[in-house]
């Protein structure tokens, strides 16, 4: 009989432990946010056992509250016909951003967590103008070859275009959106190309005149035609004995036999002809081939900028081109004393080879690499 009752209350004992828990649990209090429908909030409140001390938070312009509540405060509230919403407070976190995988493929990232982020250095970005009210950028001023209308504003682009090769090089580091090679550069909306994305060889040289004139050091190119000008020739070689460094888009005519498919004005010896590669290293298809091809970088699939707040991705050396651009101000953050012929022989000494050179030129752009040389 002894035995029998000491077995009992054992039992007795592990019911009651259970029924404290359970009971705990239902008395565990939540945050809670309470919406209501109607006059008499604090009695409703101290009707359903509500006291001041588990208010957190009373809102202005809303009949709202912060509140802590049982699980069955929670219930009986949601019931009552002057409460409109009973919600637990959920929680929120920031939207990261992304890093692009072409960024960290030519060190970009690497470089800035060296702290080279091209301050104080100035990049021209020729192209449909950029969109200075994204919030991913900060865009240092501009200028349009166009006198009237729509494209008479730099910072109008109708394109995207323009707007996403900004963002490549000069994305902010903000927690916002995407990440560009180079944050703290002084980016520079030069718009040469409507907002259909077309434009003159006259547009680009005045963009390229307006370049030299004012004290760029990097200009890109993101643009390409067919055919050759001795004039546009001319201004590319003016840039460039002027000590800038001029980078361009190789084109996306691909390649057919035997023949070169790089569009001008990459073509000329004094500006930089920049290739695409995918996330391998692999040439993108489209991307044009020749003895011109200087450097490669990522252009397909690249994530960046798009006017109204965007992003998007696009394919093509106009996306491959910034990446150089990018790099190129970082490594001549790192080393000021560098002129711009010496600052790309030493892009070319130290990028990654991947293959033939009229598919890859000297290969893929490295930043990290030309700061440590």
């Amino acid at each position: 009989m002894k035995k029998f009752l000491v077995g009992l209350s054992a039992v007795i004992l592990v019911l009651l432990a259970f029924q404290t828990g359970v009971s705990a649990d239902k008395k565990e209090k939540k945050d809670y946010m309470v919406m209501f429908d109607g006059p008499a909030k604090k009695g409703i409140l101290q009707a359903f056992g509500v006291n001041d001390g588990n208010v957190l938070r009373d809102f202005e312009l809303l009949d709202v509250y912060q509140i802590e509540l049982t699980d069955k405060q929670a219930k009986g509230l949601k019931n009552h016909p002057q409460i409109k919403f009973v919600e637990e407070n959920a929680k929120a976190k920031a939207y990261g951003q992304t890093v692009p995988y072409g960024i960290p493929q030519v060190e970009g990232t690497t470089a800035q967590d060296n702290g080279f982020s091209g301050d104080g250095v100035k990049v021209a970005v020729l192209d449909t103008g950029i969109d200075r009210s994204h919030s991913d950028l900060n865009v240092a001023g501009g200028f349009s070859a166009y006198d009237s209308g729509a494209n008479a504003d730099p910072y109008n682009d109708g394109s995207g275009h323009g707007t996403h090769v900004a963002g490549t090089i000069a994305a902010q580091d903000n927690n916002l959106g995407v990440l560009g090679v180079t944050p703290n550069v002084e980016l520079y909306a030069v718009k040469v190309l409507d907002n259909q994305g077309s434009g003159t060889y006259a547009d680009i040289a005045e963009g390229i005149e307006w370049a030299i004139q004012n004290n760029m050091d990097v200009i890109n190119m993101s643009l390409g035609g067919s055919s050759s000008s001795s004039i546009l020739k001319e201004y590319s070689d003016l840039a460039y004995d002027s000590g800038i460094l001029v980078v361009a888009a190789a084109g996306n005519e691909g390649s057919f036999l035997w023949f070169d498919t790089v569009g001008y004005p990459a073509a000329y010896d004094s500006v930089v002809a920049v290739a695409a590669v995918d996330e391998n290293n692999q040439r993108g298809s489209f991307s044009s081939v020749g003895s011109q091809v200087e450097l490669s970088a990522p252009g397909v699939q690249i994530l960046s900028t798009v006017p109204g707040n965007g992003y998007d991705s696009y394919n093509g050396t106009s996306m491959a081109s910034p990446h150089v651009a990018g790099v190129a101000a970082q490594v001549w953050q790192a080393k000021p004393g560098l002129s711009n012929v010496q600052l790309r022989q030493l892009l070319r000494d130290t990028a990654e080879p991947l293959g033939a050179q009229r598919e890859y030129g000297y290969g893929l752009v490295q930043s990290m690499d030309a700061i440590n040389q």
